[in-house]
């Protein structure tokens, strides 16, 4: 197999990359050049938001080419535009957030959806997925492979939710833990998606396939065990009402990433339905081989993940925590 990454050099295209590699497929590279790409690969440099920036792809064949890209939807309409004749399938990583607010849990693929232009300039993240959506599909048709992921984690990870939560419980003592122990988590181990990826458009697959854990995989309880197991850290989880949580004024997801309080947007975001992709062959690893690997990986760092430009750096401060703690 021959595959197209967009990409490649970071967070999930590195672990799609990775799993090509493995399997013995020639992989083309297509990124910037900021960040080198996997040894390996062969490379070609190009910037998708500027005039000509796809003037590397003019020529070449591939079996499969999989894009990552979470900007304006015109960069995937001019991608799968100019590839669709050279390339046999494509597959897009977009996300669960292109389904309408609220949604309900258990909600499967054909629940409703946002508005998404696929000639639109960068207007919200929703909005751009769901146009890169429609971008993929308009050019490559049943060929289209469209990956609804849900929060992603695991090692390369560069937004940093699970590398904080790992590197705080690695400094031991008490923890403010939200919520209950009990509060289901759906995610993704970026591994577990890219080798999905793969097989799926290798056997030929397309449309859309919500890719998360199936709902009881974990909880926030095994969280914090998980991360505690793998640092080897003497933690205290301090097990904290989220209405107490909400009242000093800590925010879910950004200052304790991952977590969010039980309601409508925890519903939204860990109750996707994935039973399609279950019988497509996704298998998801245990929290704990995730947090395991995750924590070498920070440590092969020093500790210090990377972190994109574009998103803030999560996590609450240890002056915050303890206040809250009264310690």
């Amino acid at each position: 197999m021959k595959l197209l990454m967009l990409g490649g050099t970071e967070f999930v295209g590195r672990a799609i990359t990775e799993d090509a590699l493995d399997r013995g497929w020639e992989v083309t590279v297509f990124h910037r050049g900021h960040h080198a790409p996997p040894p390996g690969t062969s490379a070609l440099h190009g910037d998708r938001t500027a005039p000509g920036g796809l003037d590397a792809l003019a020529a070449g064949e591939w079996d499969l080419v999989v894009d990552t890209w979470g900007g304006a939807p015109t960069a995937v309409r001019d991608s799968a535009r100019l590839l669709a004749g050279r390339t046999g399938r494509y597959a897009y990583v977009s996300s669960r957030s292109v389904y309408a607010y609220p949604a309900p849990a258990g909600l499967a693929e054909d629940g409703p959806l946002v508005e998404g232009s696929p000639d639109a300039d960068s207007v919200a993240y929703a909005e751009d997925k769901r146009g890169g959506e429609i971008a993929a599909v308009d050019a490559f048709g049943e060929r289209a492979l469209l990956l609804r992921a849900g929060l992603i984690i695991g090692p390369y990870e560069n937004v940093g939710r699970l590398p904080w939560w790992l590197n705080r419980i690695a400094r031991g003592g008490p923890l403010l833990a939200p919520g209950h122990p009990g509060l289901p988590l759906q995610y993704i181990d970026v591994r577990d998606l890219a080798r999905w990826t793969l097989d799926a458009a290798g056997a030929g697959l397309g449309g859309a396939y919500n890719l998360v854990s199936p709902p009881g995989h974990a909880t926030m309880g095994g969280l914090i065990e998980a991360c505690a197991a793998a640092t080897g850290a003497a933690v205290e989880p301090r097990w904290t009402d989220a209405a107490a949580v909400e009242e000093a004024g800590i925010q879910p997801w950004t200052e304790l990433p991952i977590w969010l309080p039980e309601g409508e947007l925890h519903d939204y975001m860990f109750g996707g339905d994935v039973t399609k992709a279950l019988e497509a062959g996704l298998k998801c690893r245990p929290f704990e081989e995730t947090a395991a690997d995750t924590w070498a990986w920070l440590r092969s760092l020093g500790g210090v993940a990377p972190q994109r430009p574009d998103r803030p750096a999560p996590g609450i401060s240890a002056e915050r925590e303890a206040a809250l703690l009264g310690l």
